[in-house]
């Protein structure tokens, strides 16, 4: 059931290698480790545990593994305990998946289907009861009648809660024993397929060794890679079937088997990958309509009359200098970004802003009924409220106890007032990375003013003539490089935060360090292109009178408008990382994986007569050298803040959407390949849904729907033009020349020459009538946009019920069952 390894180094070889000053330290470090291991492993056979060691030698140390599993009455105490479901009464399958009883309905041969052998099977279950145990099913059978992952939970929870010091020096759990050392890895087995007998004698233990068990041998191809005879045989283990019909790359345009993977990693890793393929096959009909508005845009820049203009003007706007140092420059310079901004600045952005918020509205809604549908189907609708318990680290810390009113049990308590108390404590910390993040963004601004300015008085043209392009783009990459660097030390920190702040259950604790470190994201990732659609551009001032932070004068937009540096900035930010996030994903696993087993494989060993097979075959050893799981917070994370950068700014960029689909195509199919291939495997916890990560959802789609109508409103040309067509010519002649005005004559009698400044002011710098009627319109645009789009929000939130109908009337079905099954009179 599990697996602990610890790591010793032969007295013989410290001797030769080492300095008599550090053999005295490490025998030290060594004797400290060993009592606390042997008091913890002691306590683990008194608990009833069952234990078998074995040992690989290598050159310069030696591996032990011992092997846990626990006996039927432990496993029966320990699950009445952690009220562990258990099967009453088996179901007929029923198919869940929308798109399937949609294209069955109409009709259409469903592409996505694939048959997957050995299909769970669907069951009414209840928590577990000793002494209700033969209303059970399949009670008769020990062997089988816990689950895989019940009984990893099991001797986890066990591990987790032993105690081996004093509880004040928080010397309480496996947890604890790792990040000290004592042990180098805990982790349960991998299944594999083919079962022989291995005579490798195991060496006395803590506890008297159980005779060598049956060990599963592996294939030369691996312990989950397929040989012809085994498919065609059909008998597979589970991980084998993940790995064919769920990791591999050819299945990319099939379902997911997400009830193999709830069964072979938990309910917590499944929630995670149903959202991931709901949250892709949402994203291709945004990815259509997005690419549509796209392809609009180009067919309206080559008809452009504005575009036309400027790029026919030739010598006829003098445009008044970007800096102190830059030249007077032409308008008709700007002619290919100019063009190129409308691509994305163009009526369809209206409609595509008012579709993707509404997209995101759908979206959560739709997946609220899919969450409950999955939460009945694998039994845990009432997780969080009920079966949950305390986390064991939280047991082992908490100072006193009390009766939960729901349950009646008696269970540790830290009190809530000590606990908010820290909470506000870490906050300061947090608002205080929160202005270093600022800070850095202040820098970055500064950089391409900085930037701009070398480039525009430098001796060759093209980057005069590129300076801003230039500075806007190294400014991404210089921002994308400080998020990745912040990022790393504040998680760390949010990590340290959270623990202290003593949170009851692992969802609690969870959602406590996600919000810490989603807030911390946010502010890192999204700064710079909110600086860019709301800032820049809009406190600048105008020729003789500009404004200025810090001794430098404030960033104008790039000469073909902030809309088009938007786009660019998304560009980088988003395909950036999501680029940079798949060679990681691929890439350092691999090269871990690799690493590790390079210093696990160079051993000497000795070929006892009689040993049949090498001591790498072992599963445990195998096992041994793949990655630890770290958990689901960066695989969440990354694609939370895709989701707000493809509603908060799509506006900007309608072909994000398309970008996070063919992204989201790989990332399944990556992430499913680390978790059967690179990953040990996790102990499978238990969960009611996606946690917190679906509140920050909905907020970002309340903000996405806010910010796309200031981002329409002031930073796109939308709102001008629709005005300028209706009070001087549809046919928009004369618009560029409308939107520019003249420098103001103390700037003219200085610098003896005409220039002209987007902006709508007279020649005495003052602001006209044209500019207040536009502002008039934008805010009343605001106002407009955003009540229609959240009321029909809310329209569609009271129309699409939370929970489906079939859903509640299983649940009251289950509900029967269960005290029929568990009624006194059946005793």
């Amino acid at each position: 059931d599990f697996v602990l390894v610890w790591e010793t180094v032969p007295w013989e070889w410290s001797r030769q290698h080492d300095s008599h000053e550090n053999r005295g330290l490490q025998e030290r470090s060594a004797t400290i480790h060993r009592t606390w291991r042997k008091k913890f492993l002691d306590k683990l056979h008194a608990a009833g545990i069952h234990m078998e060691k074995h040992m690989t030698h290598m050159e310069k140390k030696v591996v032990h593994y011992l092997l846990l599993s626990a006996p039927w009455s432990v496993l029966c105490y320990y699950a009445e305990e952690l009220q562990l479901r258990v099967p009453l009464q088996a179901l007929p399958r029923q198919t869940s998946n929308w798109s399937a009883s949609m294209l069955q309905w109409l009709g259409i041969p469903n592409l996505m289907a694939q048959e997957v052998p050995n299909l769970p099977l669907d069951y009414y279950t209840c928590p577990f009861k000793a002494n209700k145990l033969r209303w059970f099913l399949g009670s008769d059978e020990q062997d089988t009648f816990f689950s895989t992952t019940q009984r990893h939970q099991i001797l986890y929870e066990i591990l987790a809660t032993t105690q081996y010091g004093h509880s004040r020096e928080r010397e309480v759990g496996v947890d604890r024993l790792l990040s000290e050392n004592v042990f180098t890895a805990a982790f349960p087995l991998h299944e594999a397929r083919h079962r022989c007998l291995l005579r490798i004698h195991p060496a006395a233990g803590p506890a008297p060794p159980a005779s060598p068990l049956p060990t599963p041998c592996l294939s030369p191809q691996g312990p989950y890679k397929l040989r012809p005879e085994e498919l065609a045989a059909g008998s597979l283990s589970q991980r084998q079937v993940l790995f064919q019909y769920w990791a591999s790359w050819g299945k990319w345009s099939k379902y997911q088997p997400l009830d193999h993977v709830r069964k072979y990693f938990g309910e917590k890793v499944a929630f995670y990958f149903a959202w991931l393929g709901f949250y892709t096959g949402w994203l291709l009909p945004a990815a259509v309509v997005g690419t549509v508005v796209f392809i609009t845009g180009i067919f309206l820049m080559f008809s452009d009359v504005p575009s036309q203009e400027i790029c026919a003007s030739k010598e006829q706007y003098w445009m008044c200098p970007l800096c102190k140092t830059c030249p007077y420059w032409q308008l008709s310079k700007i002619c290919s970004m100019f063009m190129a901004g409308r691509l994305f600045d163009h009526g369809g952005t209206i409609f595509f802003s008012i579709f993707m918020s509404l997209w995101a509205v759908l979206f959560l809604e739709f997946w609220k009924r899919t969450n409950a549908s999955l939460a009945h189907h694998w039994d845990c609708s009432e997780f969080e409220d009920i079966e949950e318990r305390p986390r064991p680290q939280f047991k082992a810390m908490a100072p006193m106890t009390i009766i939960n009113p729901i349950t009646g049990a008696e269970e540790p308590y830290f009190p809530k007032s000590s606990r908010l108390h820290r909470i506000l404590a870490g906050s300061m910390v947090i608002i205080m990375m929160i202005a270093m993040v600022v800070m850095f963004v202040v820098s970055v601004i500064i950089y391409r003013a900085v930037v701009t300015i070398l480039l525009s008085s430098s001796e060759y043209f093209w980057f005069v003539d590129s300076a801003s392009r230039i500075a806007s783009i190294t400014g991404s990459v210089v921002n994308l490089i400080f998020i990745l660097i912040l990022s790393k030390i504040y998680i760390s920190l949010a990590h340290f935060l959270t623990k202290w702040e003593m949170h009851r259950t692992q969802t609690k604790y969870e959602d406590a360090f996600t919000f810490k470190v989603f807030v911390f994201q946010f502010v890192t990732f999204y700064s710079s292109p909110v600086y860019i659609a709301f800032f820049k551009g809009k406190f600048v001032g105008y020729p003789g009178n500009y404004l200025s932070f810090l001794g430098v004068r404030n960033e104008e937009c790039s000469p073909g408008g902030c809309f088009i540096e938007l786009a660019q900035e998304l560009l980088v930010i988003m395909v950036g990382k999501q680029i940079i996030n798949n060679v990681q994903e691929v890439a350092i696993p691999k090269l871990k994986c690799w690493w590790h087993k390079h210093k696990l494989l160079s051993t000497k060993k000795a070929s006892e007569e009689g040993e049949l097979v090498m001591a790498e075959q072992a599963p445990w050893v195998m096992d041994h050298q793949l990655l630890v799981f770290e958990g689901l917070f960066e695989e969440y994370l990354e694609m939370v803040l895709q989701f707000g950068f493809i509603t908060i700014f799509v506006a900007a960029c309608p072909l994000a959407p398309l970008f996070a689909l063919l992204n989201n195509w790989v990332e399944i199919r990556v992430d499913a390949h680390k978790f059967v291939c690179d990953y040990r495997r996790p102990v499978a916890e238990r969960a009611q849904g996606i946690g917190i990560w679906f509140s920050i959802l909905e907020a970002i789609t309340h903000l996405a729907i806010i910010s796309n109508a200031f981002l329409i409103a002031f930073t796109s040309d939308f709102l001008p033009r629709v005005y300028y067509e209706y009070v001087h010519d549809s046919s928009l002649h004369g618009y560029v020349n409308f939107t520019l005005a003249y420098a103001p004559w103390d700037f003219v009698l200085q610098s003896n020459t005409t220039c002209r400044y987007a902006a709508f002011r007279d020649r005495d710098g003052n602001l006209t009538l044209t500019y207040w009627q536009l502002l008039a319109i934008r805010l009343g645009f605001i106002i407009v946009f955003e009540h229609v789009v959240f009321f029909i929000g809310r329209v569609i939130a009271w129309l699409v019920p939370d929970i489906p109908e079939s859903v509640e009337v299983k649940v009251k079905r289950e509900r029967y069952l269960a005290k029929e099954a568990l009624a006194e009179n059946k005793v």
